[in-house]
């Protein structure tokens, strides 16, 4: 039996929510073969789950990055903050995108020891910036970024992604959110796979 969506408050039945927000429940629930625990979570208050699930669909719909370097930067933002959740699914998450079994372990407990192009090495310097010290984000780093090639709306984009994902992170482990089983093992090679 897998462990409740999240310890510190009651998770709503489904049968109890608002049909918009049951009909996205269903939506990923279908889409993934299994419900994320943050779908369940979030559905604690309805109308933070949808701007919270807007403000995401935006990001990864209408972005300058590829989803693995949105997943990157979620890992490696998750990592920082000690977010066992998001770590755990957006690790899965990496795996499946960026097509590498230990990009999303590496991020997650240091990305200055990971195999990274200088491009990301970059990138996620400026997130580890803004995730821990945001006041010391300064002109430098933007232009960091411009000199490895990311254009400026990716740059804003690299900041919206950090900025969702310290709130993501903050509720989670302020709720205790824990990431479904299933997560662990998706996008990992199995007994006998190449």
């Amino acid at each position: 039996m897998s462990e409740a969506p999240m310890t510190e408050f009651d998770v709503p039945e489904l049968d109890d929510l608002p049909e918009d927000v049951r009909e996205r429940i269903v939506e990923e629930t279908e889409e993934a073969g299994f419900t994320p625990n943050v779908f369940e979570a979030f559905g604690f208050k309805p109308s933070h789950f949808r701007a919270f699930f807007d403000y995401h669909d935006a990001l990864v719909e209408d972005t300058a990055l590829t989803r693995a370097e949105v997943e990157m930067i979620v890992v490696t933002t998750s990592g920082i903050n000690d977010c066992y959740y998001c770590i755990v699914a957006h690790g899965a998450l990496l795996r499946i995108y960026g097509d590498d079994p230990l990009l999303a372990d590496q991020l997650a407990a240091n990305h200055r020891s990971a195999d990274l192009s200088d491009r990301h090495r970059a990138m996620l310097d400026v997130v580890e910036t803004l995730t821990d010290s945001p006041g010391k984000v300064d002109s430098a780093d933007l232009e960091r970024l411009r000199e490895v090639g990311f254009s400026d709306e990716a740059i804003w984009d690299i900041a919206s992604v950090t900025a969702y994902y310290n709130l993501s992170n903050r509720m989670a482990n302020f709720a205790d959110m824990r990431p479904n089983e299933e997560f662990h093992t998706l996008g990992r090679p199995g007994p006998g796979d190449e």
